[in-house]
């Protein structure tokens, strides 16, 4: 997701959309070291894939690769990220889960990039807040000198941020202004019978950004499996979205329950095959 431009606006437009003309070029895993969720959000069993792994498994060919707590990752990222050359694009994060953030980790990142043409962006998960008086985890400030370091030699990085459906009502403007694109979640399945409420209210809130719909393989905000009709909502209202070009990606969470047997899981990898080689379109 990564596109060239000679000034530091976001053009709204998103990378997401160069080069591709198909359903599985919009799609995305979001990605976490192995084992990452185990033990936690009342899953089943402990998983052992790794990211590329997990690509691999449902024949996804776009990753985003997430720091989660303690389970990393962290810099130097050169071997960890080597597998990842074999996808199509790859985009880092430089904020982590719990908005979990450093200079450190931010500065390794745009090496990474540097290093890797097929990195095309960074990403800042949990990066605004649901209350409190500061936004997010980042200044203005801090965000503007962020967005001054994506450009490198001959490209710029895309700059990622993740929005939930509960913090539709909070004012993240000048924050989103710096934003290329902008994803969307259900914290909670039981606010699916919601989306296309909350879309249309996401689309006014991310009005100039590219927007990419997320997708929860498990109800990770109620702790139990994600019911599978509401599995299949999310991805059919997805490709209802990508179709009318109202958003550019879409993103299925989370490589680390892929090999835990869920009904969701093998539900989407068969999506996956049936609608990926779907022309989009022009």
């Amino acid at each position: 997701m990564g596109r060239n431009r000679a000034h530091s606006e976001p053009s709204g437009t998103g990378c997401v959309n160069d080069r591709v003309d198909c359903v599985g070029d919009r799609l995305w895993l979001w990605c976490h070291p192995a084992g990452s969720h185990n033990g936690i959000y009342g899953l089943p069993g402990a998983s052992r894939i790794t990211p590329v792994e997990a690509c691999c498994y449902l024949g996804i060919r776009n990753a985003l690769m997430v720091r989660y707590h303690d389970y990393g990752p962290f810099p130097p990222f050169d071997q960890l990220a080597l597998p990842f050359t074999a996808l199509d694009r790859v985009v880092w994060s430089i904020v982590g889960a719990s908005g979990q953030t450093d200079e450190q980790t931010r500065e390794a990142v745009l090496e990474l990039a540097r290093q890797t043409p097929h990195v095309t962006g960074v990403i800042m998960d949990d990066f605004f807040k649901a209350e409190g008086d500061s936004p997010a985890h980042l200044t203005l400030d801090e965000l503007t000198r962020v967005r001054e370091r994506l450009h490198l030699p001959g490209r710029t990085l895309d700059l990622w941020a993740v929005l939930y459906d509960y913090m539709l009502d909070r004012h993240f403007d000048a924050y989103l202004d710096l934003c290329d694109t902008a994803t969307f979640w259900t914290w909670e399945a039981a606010n699916l019978g919601n989306l296309e409420r909350n879309f249309e209210r996401f689309e006014k809130v991310a009005e100039r950004q590219s927007k990419v719909l997320g997708c929860y393989m498990w109800d990770y905000g109620s702790f139990k499996p994600m019911p599978l009709d509401l599995m299949q909502k999310q991805c059919e209202f997805g490709l209802e979205m990508l179709e009318a070009g109202r958003i550019q990606g879409m993103i299925l969470l989370a490589s680390c329950i892929c090999d835990l047997g869920l009904e969701t899981v093998t539900w989407t990898r068969n999506w996956v095959r049936e609608v990926g080689k779907n022309h989009l379109p022009g």
